[in-house]
């Protein structure tokens, strides 16, 4: 029993030994914690996306506090994590605008075919590598799904053999962007009206062979728009959103009907979608 008492005695004795070890060098070598990093993370959202150029939300407001970085960077956060900032680092900001990823490329299951049996690494990346991917139109959405895993709100999901970016989830982040190997996914701004969905620059013949959906650069649409907004460049068509006034002229001469009207909806912060009054 006295032995017992005696190993009890000597572990406790080590263990409060180094407990006041510890809390003395915690207590004059460990690192004081910024209060105003704590302050700008709390504006933050959390959801530690990249988009900011930093590592993550941490990162971001490091920088911050030590005047390193901008505090309009922030993309999921918007206007109100700028002006939030803004107000607590007393710097003046522009405020960012609303983007959304979309995916230039309509060239379905009905539109387009393989070429090729593709049995390799379930990835865009890979498949692209492989002589341009298995599809007829080299330019078009590969199917594997690599923007999908690169979305931190899982706002994409693949649909008939090509992406669909759910606009009223998607952050605009870019993250997708960055991902498709068939650089096909691009930021616009969410209020646009017209967009292309097409990404093929071959001459209008050989788009058209490879997808039934694709640009033929006929230039219908360039010589129709009255604000001069769309333009044939590398025979695909490009639509400059600063001019586009939603008209729908475009599409409506475009014989391939690559060209869309569209309404990218957005959340209010009930949760409900907003869509446009009557």
């Amino acid at each position: 029993m006295i032995d017992v008492l005696i190993a009890f005695s000597v572990v406790a004795s080590v263990g409060l030994i180094l407990g006041v070890l510890l809390a003395l060098i915690s207590k004059f070598f460990g690192v004081a914690e910024d209060e105003r990093v704590k302050e700008i993370r709390a504006c933050l959202p959390g959801i530690n996306c990249g988009a900011c150029g930093y590592k993550g939300c941490d990162d971001y407001a490091a920088a911050l506090a030590e005047s390193r970085a901008r505090p309009d960077l922030c993309v999921p956060g918007a206007e109100d994590t700028a002006n939030a900032l803004s107000d607590l680092l007393g710097v003046e900001v522009a405020t960012p605008k609303d983007e959304i990823a979309f995916v230039h490329c309509n060239g379905n299951c009905e539109a387009t075919s393989k070429r090729a049996r593709y049995d390799g690494v379930s990835s865009c990346k890979a498949a692209s590598m492989l002589y341009g991917g298995p599809d007829a139109c080299s330019y078009g959405c590969l199917g594997f799904g690599d923007c999908a895993g690169a979305c931190p709100v899982h706002a994409i999901c693949m649909k008939d053999g090509i992406a669909h970016v759910d606009s009223s989830v998607c952050l605009g982040c870019g993250l997708c962007v960055d991902t498709c190997p068939k650089k096909i996914i691009t930021l616009i701004p969410q209020e646009a009206k017209t967009v292309v969905m097409c990404n093929n620059k071959d001459k209008g013949a050989d788009a058209r062979k490879a997808c039934k959906n694709a640009c033929i650069a006929c230039k219908k649409c360039e010589k129709t728009c009255p604000e001069g907004a769309i333009t044939v460049i590398d025979n695909l068509a490009r639509i400059d959103y600063e001019k586009c006034t939603g008209c729908g002229k475009c599409a409506e001469v475009c014989p391939t009907g690559c060209i869309h009207n569209v309404f990218f909806p957005d959340l209010e912060p009930d949760g409900e979608i907003n869509r446009p009054h009557d």
